[in-house]
This record gives C-alpha cells, structure tokens and sequence, in this order.
C-alpha cells in the first residue's frame, strides 16, 4: 500500500508541475505589466467575470460631461423614454393636472434634484427621493400634499425671479420654458425665433428644418462644425441630437428632434462669466423642451417690430375685422394687397379690431353665421412669411373646439400668422375668428386658453355697433376674404 500511495503522489506531482509548466509559459509570452488572464487545466483562458462587471458597472455608471467630443448611438426607445417624461405624462403623477406636473418637474430640475439627461418614472421617483432626502423627509419616492405644494410654491418663486414660463413659439410649435426677464427681446430668426437679453450675453433661438433639404445626421455635423465652436459633448440617436461645447467665449448647447419629416430644436448661447446663472436655467430649459407638443401652454408671441396676422374682409368697401393684438402700438397697419389701413374701433374684452382701407371697392366679405352645434373646424389665415419662403397664400389648419371657446390643433405645427384667421365649420360656414393670446397673459397654469374663438354672435353684434352692413357670402369662399395685415412698430 505504502508504494501504492508513493505512486500516486509522483503522480500528482508530475501532473502539478505541468500545470505550473504551462502558466509560466503562457506568463512569459504575456506582455510586461499586463496581467494574464485566468487560464484552465489546459491551458486555454477563462471568462474573466471581473471584466463583465467592470463592463456593467461601467454602463451603469452616470456619464460625466467630457472634454473631447463623443459621439454616441442610441435605441429608439431611449428617446421615447425621454419624451415621454419631456412631455410631464409621468405614471408617477397620475391624478396630479398637468400644469402643475410641470410646475413640479420644473422645481425638481431648478433644484437639481432631477437631471436634464434623466428620463421617464423611475427618474422621476428618484428625483423625489432626493428632495425628500435633502429635506430630511420621509423617503417614499410618493410626493405627499405637502411636498406637492412645496415643490408647487418653489417653481412660483422661480417664475417670478426669471420670469419663466413653458411656452409655444408660434414660428416652430417647439414648447419649452423661457426665462422671459432673462431674454426679453424676440425676433424672427431663420426658421424660428431668437429671444435674447439685451446686450447678447444670453439668446436662445429655436429652429425647424424640412428633412427632405437635410437629414437628422446631416444637420447634426453641421451644427458640430460651426465656426469657432468646440465639442465637448454630442449624442445622435435614431430620432434626435444633442451637442453641448464652447463657441469662442461663450458656452452652447444645441437640442434636436425629428419627426415627421421635420427637425424641431434650440440652441441656448451665453457668455461663459454666467455660467453659474444661466447653468440651472439650460438644465430647466432642456427639461421642458417638447418639439411636437399636443398639450396646451400660453404662445411665446411678444410684439415684434415687424408682426404679421390676418384679417378677414367683412365688408366690401374696405372693412377688414383682425385679432387685436395685431393692432396695439402700430405706426402704419397694412391690409396686404389691398393698402394702408386705419383702427376704426376694438373690442377689448372680446380681443377684435376694425380696420378700415379708405378707397378699396369690390373685395369678397366673409358672412359669420351663428354658431352650430359642432367641434370640428378648419382655420384660415393667412401664415408668417418665413413659414413659406417669403409668400403671402392662404393655408389651412384642422383644430377643433373644446369646451366654449378653447381652439386645440389637430397637429403640432407652426401657427405665426393665424392670429385673427377665420375659423371655417364642419358645413362651410364662418363661426368666429382666432384670437391668440401671448404668454404675458399666463403661466405654467394659464387661465385664458391659447387659442381662443371670437363666436359669431359677438362679431356680429360688434359690426353693427359700429354700423357694417353684414355680409351674406358663406364661408365655403373663405380664402377669398381672407387677407394679410402687417403692424410696423417703432
């Protein structure tokens, strides 16, 4: 037994050696300071798990915002995802209106609770986590009705100091928030609108671009190779870009969604000394930035110097009825095609205003019937010229009514210019007008609707106090009467 035993020990020992024989071979081929990889008894390496979760702690781990450019792929449904919490329908708050979901995303975002890059619930939930946290909550991850009203009272505060609201720009149909006292000036700009405050330190400008002139990945080079601008970060994914960077002394950023054959974005510029001003605002901005909204937010539709609506010709000798605001502190008031046009009388509860073009005979008056019982509708008017390469045609948008007098689009797009459109029923006949109303008028939570119906009843009752012969031309010619009214202000 005893040489039994001594057998099997050479045994072992001979098959240990080779063992160790073969793991310092395979150690002497591997380069110096690079540590070999596990190997089996044969020699061939393993799996090596550290290396899995190296690579799942590194995709799990937050990106940091990098000094080189980054180019990065991502699936489809990221960008859902990230709509979807842009859009403030978090499953989070289910029973919580709207409005004041996005009066808390907002708080959230300004307090640096949730980040700009951050998406869908469980961000969300975590972002409710840390403010509970911070505050030394309860943390649940639920917002209580005292947390609610707290985070409700941060965002007022916040509207107050920077002016902030959630918009639409009429020139884009991009929604997102805009620190109004920040940039109070806005022109058009391009495709969209340029707000800037008023030295420059601060401007952000939206834009809208065709896909059939450039593709998504096209626009997303272009914007990269600017001149003077440097990348520091950039992400193209199958539906949207963004790009951050500096562009000579100043700090950018650019954001970009694609769909249905058009590219809605911003790009926020300012001077890098306020930085840690604007830094919280951008966060805010990208936060609320929806390029095709379909919920309602107040227009960001300041008086420009230059503003263009429409008016609807109602009665034959020169009487042309308009939205309002596209009479206020005018100079000259144009009737396009038609001649210069003087106020001849408002109604500044109901939002309507008569013009009057001495000398025009012959035009087509439009006939407003009384209202019927119906909700669908089709605007008329007359768009901004930068919506058609500088043209001054006729268009139409389906919308529909809610409730007495709220009009709601069909479909995200551009509305500049259909102030005091006509608004066409289901059966051709005229049943109001459009009146808009701007942002200076509301907040995150606005109490007059956007866009607004002027009813029939009332126009008709505001022409013959101011002695217009009613019109009996249905609607069914609408385009025919409807004209472009140009403000030129100081």
């Amino acid at each position: 037994m005893a040489g039994s035993f001594l057998m099997r020990s050479a045994a072992a020992a001979t098959l240990l050696a080779l063992l160790l024989a073969a793991v310092s071979a395979h150690a002497q081929q591997t380069p110096p300071g690079v540590i070999p990889p596990p190997v089996q008894a044969d020699g061939t390496p393993v799996a090596s798990e550290s290396k899995k979760e190296a690579t799942a702690k590194a995709a799990a781990k937050p990106r940091a915002k990098v000094k080189t450019a980054k180019t990065v792929t991502a699936k489809r449904k990221a960008g859902d995802a990230e709509r979807k919490q842009i859009e403030g329908s978090s499953d989070l708050l289910p029973d919580i209106p709207h409005d004041e979901q996005l009066a808390i995303q907002s708080a959230l975002m300004w307090a640096g609770d949730l980040a700009s890059s951050a998406s869908g619930d469980d961000a969300m939930r975590e972002a409710v986590k840390t403010f509970q946290k911070r505050k030394r909550y309860k943390v649940t991850g639920t917002l209580t009705d005292a947390e609610r009203a707290e985070l409700v009272a941060a965002a007022k505060e916040r509207e107050a100091e920077y002016g902030w609201r959630v918009v639409i720009d009429p020139a884009t149909g991009v929604r997102m928030g805009l620190p109004t006292r920040m940039v109070p000036h806005a022109r058009p700009d391009g495709t969209g609108t340029r707000w800037s405050s008023t030295h420059g330190e601060v401007q952000v400008a939206t834009f809208r671009v065709k896909t059939g002139r450039v593709t998504l990945s096209a626009l997303f080079e272009q914007e990269k190779k600017k001149a003077s601008r440097r990348i520091e970060s950039s992400a193209l994914r199958d539906d949207s870009f963004s790009i951050s960077g500096t562009q000579g002394l100043k700090d950018f950023s650019v954001r970009a969604q694609m769909r249905d054959g058009e590219i809605r974005g911003y790009t926020i510029l300012y001077d890098q000394m306020m930085e840690t001003i604007v830094s919280p605002v951008a966060t805010a901005m990208a936060s609320t930035f929806s390029p095709f909204a379909t919920r309602k937010a107040p227009l960001a539709a300041p008086a420009r110097k230059v503003q263009y609506g429409s008016g609807v010709v109602v009665g034959s000798d020169g009487y042309v009825l308009t939205d309002r605001r596209n009479t206020e502190n005018c100079q000259v008031i144009v009737a396009a095609g038609i001649g210069d046009a003087e106020p001849i009388a408002e109604d500044g509860e109901g939002g309507i205003a008569l013009l009057r073009v001495y000398g025009a005979h012959g035009l087509q008056p439009l006939s407003f019937s009384r209202p019927l019982q119906q909700s669908a509708l089709t605007l008329v008017g007359i768009p901004d010229p930068q919506e058609q390469d500088g043209g001054g045609k006729p268009a139409e948008i389906k919308a529909r009514l809610v409730g007495e007098n709220e009009i709601e689009l069909r479909d995200s797009i551009p509305i500049a210019g259909f102030s005091g459109a006509a608004a066409i029923g289901r059966d051709g006949h005229a049943l109001g007008m459009v009146e808009t109303r701007g942002a200076v008028l509301a907040s995150t939570r606005p109490a007059l609707p956007p866009l607004r119906l002027v009813g029939a009843d009332a126009i008709r009752k505001f022409l013959e106090s101011n002695n217009v012969p009613l019109a009996t031309t249905s609607g069914a010619e609408a385009k025919a009467s409807i004209v472009r009214v140009i403000c030129v202000r100081k």
